[in-house]
């Protein structure tokens, strides 16, 4: 773990990944479950692949071409990157109430009006 801050950023991509974690998810997927910008998820990324949490492939180029994109490259986590994510999670958690951050709801709240008795 020495070399790689725990940010919030960091914490989301994880967040990210363990939400499927026997699934290789593209940077897109990625983006959209974190709630992180394109920007920022993609250096967060080569980090964790270089602290060896993360492993990475780039999908066959004949996909993309037939759907006129670009080759998508697939990420997940390895086996030590997984133990160490729940562990940071929970621990980074427990300890600084980022549960609030990370958790946050999928759907947006359904305001109510509370009709009393007439």
């Amino acid at each position: 773990m020495a070399g790689l801050r725990m940010t919030v950023g960091v914490l989301a991509v994880l967040g990210a990944l363990l939400d499927r974690p026997d699934t290789e998810l593209y940077g897109l997927e990625i983006v959209r479950a974190s709630g992180l910008e394109p920007g920022t998820i993609y250096p967060i990324l080569q980090r964790l692949r270089g602290a060896g949490w993360v492993s990475d492939r780039w999908e066959d180029p004949e996909p993309g071409r037939t759907e006129g994109r670009p080759s998508r490259r697939y990420y997940r986590l390895t086996v030590e990157g997984r133990a160490r994510a729940v562990h940071v999670l929970q621990h980074g958690r427990d300890r600084s109430g980022l549960s609030r951050l990370l958790a946050r709801p999928r759907f947006p709240a359904i305001p109510t009006t509370e009709v009393g008795p007439a």
